[in-house]
């Protein structure tokens, strides 16, 4: 009973979590576009490249230290350690104000030779803004890590949604208010947005964490005299073997992203692109083509954040039927939700960045060539969590390493010898997610001894897919010729399209109605299948 206790709490605060990360991913999602309609793709594009810089310095100076706090608190707490716990939590804070702090000095100082080498001087003035954003994240961090190993993911979870809609609404009154000085310092402000966040998020933790000190204090007092507290070093040495595998493996995505980031700026500019030119295209490429993929992919986040502990309590158990359905229903559930995505951002790719972004239309030739990779990542996201269930930690790191191999490739010879510009870095982008998918899927199934019902899982979404392909195309075309109204004609085809979806499922034995309601707008969609009878009461 009390391990099945423990699977329902673990479930629960994957499921908080995952529901913090959406509501972050869906405001983030918002916020770019009118981000985007007020400083354009060459603001854009000065924005993302900072961004990619400044997230590469994030995991040096405090990735993976939230987790290893939380563990290390948490099983100091199991022991009834409760002053070794909090010293855990101030060893941490030392450390991320250390760390914190020289690389924000770090970027401060180096952003002109960064943004010099990188083909992008106009971007120095973003890198500075984020450069004090490193300081207050860090800390943040360790805020985090402490109530997480107090077994309560809710203050995690409250401070992401905050710090994001303080960034969303800073972002855009600072990009308003400095724009008319130049898309470099309208780009600034956006940029700053984020620093002004991580002050709203750390603001609510200490909100929180202050009057809960006394109490903290009095708990550590009581038990004092059961406990020998362990040394600065010891700590210091068990939080950075914890965090320095999360470290490795986000490091190699975001190693890839700045290579990838170098050599589409370097590969433009030796191709004669102007400075201009080459920022408008990134801003394209980063802040359209990788913004609206990107929301479907962290549904599909969310999911295998949530399906983690149940995953990794069956192979705790040993129960090899009931984790083969599991995983058998998270994949399945992946490609009914991927599946049409990728396919209505590939018919309607043009349509939906006319409705986004009436002023800066450029951008649909990418949506039809790379929407295919939200399929693969998403499958990849839920993978990786799967290898993270089974304690193979290392193994989506080799994977991704081994793909970045292929993506640099694929940079090279689609970008330098083809001159394809950014559609040559979606290409490869395709291919670095094709890759990274199947070498997880084979390691599951290596690791799990599993069987896939690969034609429920896969073939029934995709027939499914490519016949509401059709009918999107059709439906977008005939409303649009009614009414001249691309956004109706855009709008009208998704819904119609849904249904259609849904239908050839039914019709095909693809999805039952239970699937359907765990569906966004599930109820609804159920309700207007009946109402067409095209699913009996």
């Amino acid at each position: 009973m009390a391990r099945k206790n423990k699977g329902i709490t673990l479930a629960k605060h994957g499921a908080i979590l995952a529901i913090a990360a959406l509501i972050v991913r869906f405001i983030g999602f918002i916020y770019r576009v009118p981000l985007t309609r007020m400083i354009g793709d060459d603001g854009n594009g000065l924005y993302s490249t900072a961004y990619q810089i400044y997230t590469f310095f994030f995991i040096l100076s405090s990735a993976g230290i939230p987790i290893a706090v939380s563990k290390l608190v948490a099983e100091k707490i199991a022991l009834k350690q409760y002053g070794n716990a909090h010293k855990i939590f101030q060893v941490a804070t030392v450390f991320g104000i250390c760390t914190g702090g020289f690389f924000s000095l770090l970027l401060w100082f180096g952003s002109g030779w960064i943004s010099q080498w990188i083909k992008s001087p106009r971007s120095m003035y973003s890198l500075k803004m984020l450069a004090p954003t490193l300081f207050i994240v860090a800390i943040m961090g360790t805020f985090r890590g402490y109530f997480q190993g107090m077994n309560t993911m809710v203050p995690t979870a409250v401070s992401q949604v905050i710090e994001q809609i303080f960034n969303a609404v800073s972002s855009i009154v600072l990009a308003t208010w400095l724009m008319p000085r130049g898309v470099e310092f309208g780009a600034a402000g956006g940029t700053l947005g984020t620093g002004i966040g991580a002050v709203g998020g750390l603001a609510f933790l200490l909100l929180l964490y202050i009057p809960l000190r006394p109490k903290l204090k009095k708990r550590i007092k009581k038990y004092s005299h059961k406990e020998n507290l362990i040394s600065f070093s010891t700590i210091l040495h068990d939080m950075l073997y914890l965090a320095f595998p999360i470290i490795i493996g986000t490091a190699i995505l975001s190693v890839t992203n700045l290579i990838d980031l170098a050599m589409v700026r370097r590969g433009l500019n030796s191709l004669g692109y102007t400075e201009q030119r080459i920022d408008q295209l990134y801003g394209i490429l980063t802040g359209k083509y990788v913004v609206l993929t990107t929301l479907p992919i962290s549904l599909a986040t969310a999911l295998a954040t949530a399906t983690v502990p149940s995953i990794s309590a069956s192979v705790a158990r040993n129960e090899k039927e009931v984790l083969e359905n599991k995983m058998n229903l998270v994949l399945r559930f992946t490609m009914l939700l991927s599946a049409p995505a990728a396919t209505g951002l590939m018919i309607l790719a043009n349509p939906i960045i006319i409705l986004l972004f009436p002023n800066q239309t450029e951008g649909g030739l990418l949506l039809q060539v790379g929407s295919v990779a939200i399929i693969f990542f998403a499958l990849a996201q839920v993978a990786t969590a799967v290898l993270q269930g089974l304690g193979k930690v290392y193994v989506p790191v080799r994977n991704s390493l081994y793909s970045s191999i292929v993506k640099i490739a694929g940079n090279f010879i689609f970008i330098y010898l083809f001159d394809l510009n950014i559609v040559g870095a979606v290409i490869s982008t395709s291919l670095f997610a094709f890759m990274v998918c199947f070498l997880d899927l084979k390691n599951v199934v290596k690791n799990t001894k599993v069987s896939f019902d690969y034609g429920f899982i896969f073939g029934k979404p995709m027939i499914a897919s490519s016949v509401m392909g059709i009918f999107c195309f059709l439906f977008y075309k005939i409303i649009f010729w009614g009414t001249q109204h691309n956004a109706i004609a855009t709008i009208g085809s998704i819904g119609l399209s849904m249904i259609v979806y849904f239908s050839i499922l039914f019709v095909i034995q693809g999805i039952t109605r239970e699937e359907i309601q765990m569906f966004p707008m599930g109820d609804k969609i159920i309700v207007l299948m009946e109402k067409r009878g095209l699913l009996k009461v």
